[in-house]
């Protein structure tokens, strides 16, 4: 074989492998793939600097990682808001059709899978991205080359993401549990776990022989021109990507929910797991008016499939404690299979639910499982008790620590702040992914130094040396050190992370960047009515930062000079313009797209809105600009068009 019938052999394997894996339509046998494979790698072994970069020989996977690095997404993959019902549906249709009433949707499944996001450069796969928290995931590119649903290289040629769900088929799991069950390995619960599990391989020839497939749902940062998202994602699937087994576009509630319908009742069909389908408006323009909330994008949302019920038993009632000293009751039941996943602790909230619903040990129950909702029970079965149903006490002493528990009704609450329980969990919690992500810190290793004696609180975290880890049963000097070497790596932190990783009750990662942006360490000194004016923080919030601050400031700042967490960094103060401080609102088709204006205008100052109000100053129109237009204009709101908006910044001398 010479160069030239090598390139040509490579084509031809890659032809075989798209319409197997991504067409379903085999063009030939595995007899024929196997001899041309073996041809191709029988000449690479003996020119392997002529290897081509979509040489079908790359996707064996044979790297063994010692970690995965993080690596930041180009543009922030959000997650979706849900809907149950047609209720929910016309809520939320409702509410978008306020920003915008001139749309339509672009309606596909929502695969139960694991996310990723793939980074095409120059035509060619540079990474591939775990989720993550969204902003930053983690870096496995060599086992994403392992899925041959996913295309080496691609014939756009400007750098892009395509973001997407990877998924094994529900008859490839069976067999990957029934080998688990031989080699006498613990079999995954579904295909969700299998798929996510199966991507996080330090061994990618796992990872490649696992079969996992690659579907996928949109694209990040991109400068591709179409109008409509269908329109792109039918330009994705003619790069080469899987096409999804039913996608509709639809103009209104009914044909939405028409399709949600055929997409239910056909779910058992499908070869991969979903739990419901999601909507997204088709206009791009439009998506980028609308924006985010602090949580999700305004222009879409999962409307998940009907939840499962199955009848099982309520075998016990154990009790957790958090890190706030909360007490909350979990039931323990006989392990039923739902939908894919064998349940065996169900939500019952709090001791006041026990009592309302009457539920008792031994007692039949339905249990009710909703997408990655936890299970709850919904109903007990009075009619099926047989005399050996014991009523539930409710309890006085903490099951961790056994002082009294403070009884606040629906609330219990353990009052001792140095119970193992509160303590641990508040590590736990301090080291976990949303917080410091301090790798090698699972609740193991948390209980174990905690019992040591020798870390009773966070700040004993860092006083930690190699000599005392190593005299721990269990602490090998590798194990040890590469603890150490996370607990140094954790200072300098983003500062969000720190507040993040106090732990205050009610605030959460949102609210923690909220605050960060806001005050930065200053947040210590901050008033309530400071707190409360900032975006998305309400009264109780406001009121939980302040107790939390009172009681711990000394503390707070200790961590601070340990961590030395990074100041966000301020923006620089526009220069005075026509559109500083200003409410601004985009619509219309303009010269470039809306983002990259609503971006300049913003470092002049000016907040974009996507919707007109009262409060908006200035609307600036393009072509088709629509409703948006014409309330603006019934407002007596100042309109300008792309160009008068150019013409009064540059005539400010900008």
């Amino acid at each position: 074989m010479n160069y030239e019938d090598y390139k040509k052999a490579v084509a031809q394997l890659n032809l075989y492998s798209h319409h197997y894996y991504v067409l379903d339509d085999p063009l030939t046998t595995d007899e024929v793939y196997d001899k041309l494979y073996h041809e191709v790698l029988e000449y690479e072994e003996s020119n392997p600097d002529k290897v081509l970069k979509n040489s079908p020989t790359l996707r064996v996977g044979d790297v063994i990682a010692d970690g995965f690095t993080k690596a930041s997404h180009l543009s922030r993959m959000w997650s979706l808001e849900d809907v149950f019902d047609g209720e929910g549906l016309r809520a939320w249709l409702n509410k978008t059709y306020k920003l915008d009433s001139n749309i339509s949707f672009y309606c596909e499944p929502k695969f139960d899978g694991a996310s990723l996001n793939l980074i095409y450069e120059d035509g060619e796969l540079v990474q591939g991205i775990t989720r993550g928290d969204g902003t930053v995931g983690e870096l496995i590119t060599q086992n994403v080359k392992t899925i041959r649903s996913i295309p080496l290289t691609i014939e756009y040629k400007e750098r892009i993401e395509i973001r997407g769900e990877v998924v094994i088929f529900k008859d490839e799991f069976e067999k990957i549990n029934e080998l688990r069950i031989k080699n006498n390995e613990a079999v995954f619960a579904n295909p969700r776990n299998a798929a996510a599990g199966s991507l996080r391989q330090l061994d990618s020839s796992i990872t490649a022989s696992r079969n996992l497939v690659f579907l996928p749902y949109g694209v990040g940062e991109n400068s591709l021109e179409h109008k409509l998202l269908s329109q792109k994602m039918e330009y994705i699937y003619e790069l080469g990507f899987r096409k999804p087994p039913q996608r509709a576009k639809c103009k209104d509630f009914d044909e939405i929910q028409s399709i949600y319908e055929v997409m239910n009742k056909d779910r058992d069909s499908y070869p991969m797991m979903l739990d419901g389908m999601v909507i997204k408006v088709d206009e791009i323009a439009s998506q980028i008016d609308m924006g985010y909330t602090v949580k999700n994008p305004r222009f879409s949302v999962a409307y998940k499939f009907p939840a499962v019920e199955k009848i099982t038993t309520l075998k016990e009632i154990v009790l957790q404690v958090g890190r706030s000293g909360a007490v909350t009751p979990v039931a323990i039941v006989e392990p039923t299979d739902i939908d894919g996943v064998v349940v065996e602790r169900a939500t019952l909230h709090n001791f006041d639910e026990i009592d309302r619903k009457d539920i008792r040990l031994n007692d039949k129950v339905i249990i009710l499982r909703s997408g990655d909702v936890i299970p709850k029970i919904i109903k007990v079965l009075t009619h099926e008790r047989d005399g050996s149903q014991l009523a539930y006490k409710r309890p006085t002493k903490c099951p961790v620590c056994f002082s009294e528990l403070l009884d606040e009704g629906v609330l219990l609450k353990c009052q001792n702040l140095k119970c193992e329980a509160r303590v641990v969990n508040s590590i736990i919690y301090f080291a976990s992914k949303p917080c410091l992500n301090i790798d090698g810190l699972g609740s193991k290793i948390v209980e174990a130094l905690f019992s040591s004696g020798l870390v009773k609180s966070v700040i004993d975290l860092f006083s930690l040396t190699l000599e005392a880890l190593l005299k721990l049963e269990g602490f090998k000097e590798k194990k040890s050190q590469n603890i150490l070497n996370s607990l140094e790596s954790a200072k300098g932190c983003e500062y969000w992370r720190f507040i993040n990783s106090l732990g205050v009750e009610h605030i959460g990662e949102v609210a923690s960047k909220t605050l960060s942006d806001n005050f930065g360490s200053s947040f210590i000194d901050a008033t309530k009515e400071q707190i409360v004016a900032c975006d998305g923080i309400g009264e109780e919030m406001a009121e939980s930062v302040l107790e939390f601050v009172r009681v711990n400031k000394e503390t707070i700042l200790k961590l601070q000079d340990i961590l030395k967490p990074q100041e966000p960094i301020q923006k620089e103060e526009a220069k005075e313009n026509p559109f500083k401080a200003k409410t601004v609102v985009l619509t219309g088709t303009m010269s470039e797209s809306r983002g990259v204006i609503k971006e300049m205008l913003e470092r002049l100052g000016a907040k974009v809105s996507g919707s007109v109000s009262k409060k908006t100053d200035f609307l600036v129109y393009g072509e088709d600009a629509g409703s948006k237009y014409e309330k603006a204009k019934g407002l007596d709101i100042v309109c300008l068009t792309e160009e008068g908006m150019r013409k009064l910044i540059s005539e400010s001398g900008l």
